[in-house]
């Protein structure tokens, strides 16, 4: 089939991801005999720079590696906790029923950059001063602005001036907005990891002693004693309408570090998919799988309304899974491994027909009744209040700051067989105010815990948010073979599917699954402040065609038509046993690049 542009084919190295000057930037860690996982880290930190909007240094990240020297599969925990101030009665306490989506209170303890210096200790082979050389030359030198990011700098000017003049300062060059394509700074955070690699060297000549003094200048040093002093003093308009303190704190910081798990897995097509625990939205992508390998995808069209139909219905039930059992497992027993079984999927399955469901239907896993009753309880309510999130109506600067974030991707594989996907978010620039001394914001996941208590997802201090990050690794007979993602909050696993069972029933390559159209539901509640749903919801690109969208009516969804080519973000990468590699990146937005030789 006509593709926008070529899979890319290689022996050497591929990467993949949302910008083309982090891909760029992460092969060329491969070309100077870097590994997969120091072209992921480099590529990471450009992004920070390159697509602020997206992603910041104080954001979170989860990712999955695959270690040739090990052949194990694991995941890195780059998600952190609530700080211990961050407590139900606190936050009632401020008017609040529902946590803002920005602003200081929104915040949790900044995952990233403990994740990427964790990957480079233990699987990389670079310095500190390597990984963050390029991401510091952009933020110094200055990057040619996307139209998206100027287009939300501007949106927010007047908010920024009057409720958040940190970041006007550090954002409006000359008071104003930056022209798209224009070259943009960011002085401050050059700074701030140029002191950090200054501060690593000093602590010595071996590149592990480096990393460890790295991890402390910012959770035990001068970032997180700029963090606290800013919160301490700042309080600041959020979405909810009125003005709030934070309370993350340095000792927060200090008393936190990114470690090692598990992976969940299923097997699926001759694959064995790897995703995040639920702390995450991973099981998600796995029990859409155990739900449709009942059904003959094989005999579907990739782009057609009965293979759309099916996923769609599949993914419905899984999502209201997600909200009434998914949690961090540290605080919540999540029944994983019955929402998974043979025995659930298949009395689950049932409730699929030709007919577009509009119920909200999580499953009765045995122990689990009172807790999802009470969830469901929460979400009724939630469907039939007007005013949320706070005792006031919003007002219009607090409306003015409603800009959603996103999230990056990034993907990368070497010719040694080390492979990682990784869903860097969180910390954007519309996220809270700019901190002046360290040139970036905090983050908002905090918005993904509920004020009610007694539920999986119930804000707790110490307790990790149910984040939307989701990257996916597969393997075959234990060698790395599939790494992608795409960003996309509550929509990143819908697109993901697309492109996994494309490629397993429909036998098409990465770029082909990658261009054909798109869709995604928001059937379910959102995980975003103001968690709105849309029961029976359905959005489809033009490009599926007229018959596939009116039969898509005809099965009773409640379609929403997109405009061709923009729906979805995703960029993968694939290695083949003979050492083959592949890469491919979405044409949408006209960003994602992949490289691979």
């Amino acid at each position: 089939m006509f593709t926008t542009r070529p899979e890319l084919l290689g022996t050497f190295g591929a990467v993949a991801s949302t910008h083309w000057l982090g891909t760029a930037a992460g092969m060329s860690m491969l070309e100077r005999g870097g590994n997969a996982f120091d072209a992921g880290i480099a590529t990471a930190f450009v992004l920070q720079v390159v697509e602020p909007h997206l992603v910041g240094p104080a954001g979170d990240a989860p990712v999955i590696v695959h270690s040739a020297k090990t052949g194990k599969t694991e995941v890195i925990c780059g998600q952190a906790p609530a700080p211990a101030g961050a407590t139900i009665e606190h936050y009632t306490r401020e008017g609040l029923t529902l946590i803002p989506g920005n602003g200081l209170l929104a915040t949790v303890i900044p995952g990233s950059f403990d994740a990427w210096m964790l990957l480079l200790r233990d699987h990389g082979t670079m310095s500190v001063r390597e990984v963050l050389e390029p991401a510091i030359f952009y933020a110094e030198k200055g990057h040619p602005v996307l139209p998206r990011v100027a287009a939300t700098i501007a949106g927010l000017k007047t908010f920024f001036e009057t409720e958040w003049p940190t970041s006007a300062a550090a954002l409006l060059p000359n008071g104003a907005a930056p022209e798209p394509w224009s070259l943009f700074k960011n002085p401050a955070l050059a700074a701030t990891w140029t002191r950090i690699i200054q501060e690593a060297e000093a602590a010595g000549s071996d590149r592990e002693t480096q990393i460890e003094a790295a991890r402390a200048a910012f959770y035990k040093g001068f970032v997180a004693e700029a963090i606290d002093a800013f919160v301490s003093r700042a309080e600041v308009m959020d979405e909810s309408g009125s003005r709030h303190k934070g309370v993350i704190t340095a000792q927060d910081l200090a008393g936190w570090q990114a470690g090692y798990e598990a992976p969940l897995t299923y097997e699926y097509g001759g694959q064995t998919v790897n995703k995040i625990a639920p702390w995450g939205q991973g099981p998600v992508f796995l029990q859409t799988l155990a739900l449709l390998k009942g059904f003959d995808l094989d005999a579907t069209e990739a782009a057609g309304a009965e293979f759309i139909h099916l996923l769609t219905e599949a993914m419905k039930l899984a999502f209201a899974d997600r909200e009434a059992y998914y949690g961090d497992p540290n605080f919540v027993d999540v029944p994983v491994e019955a929402l998974l079984s043979d025995a659930y999927n298949d009395k689950r399955r049932k409730l699929i027909s030709d007919r577009a469901s509009f119920d909200l239907r999580p499953g009765r896993v045995a122990g689990y009744e009172a807790q999802v009753d009470r969830m469901m309880a929460v979400l009724d309510r939630l469907s039939t209040t007007e005013a949320v999130g706070a005792t006031n109506e919003p007002t219009t600067a607090a409306m003015q700051s409603a800009r959603r974030g996103d999230t990056v991707h990034v993907d990368a594989v070497d010719r040694w067989g080390n492979m990682m996907a990784a869903m860097p978010s969180g910390g954007w620039l519309q996220s809270s105010p700019a901190i002046p001394e360290l040139g970036f914001m905090l983050n908002s996941r905090a918005q993904m815990f509920w004020l009610e208590p007694d539920l999986p997802t119930s804000l707790a201090p110490g307790k990790r948010p149910r984040t939307t990050l989701t990257p996916t690794l597969t393997t075959r007979d234990g060698e790395p073979y599939m790494a992608f993602g795409s960003p996309g909050g509550d929509q990143q696993e819908q697109w993901q599917l697309l492109l996994f069972l494309r490629a397993v029933h429909h036998k098409l390559n990465l770029q082909e699954a990658i261009d054909l159209p798109m869709s995604h539901s928001t059937h379910f509640p959102g995980s975003f402040y103001p968690r709105n749903r849309r029961p029976g919801h359905l959005i489809a690109e033009e490009s599926f065609g007229s018959a596939v969208l009116q039969d898509l009516r005809r099965r009773g969804h409640d379609l929403e038509v997109a405009p061709e080519w923009t729906i979805g973000r995703l960029v993968a990468v694939a290695r083949e046993n003979d050492g083959l590699m592949r890469a491919a990146a979405t044409p949408r937005l006209m960003q994602a690049y992949a490289i691979a030789r």
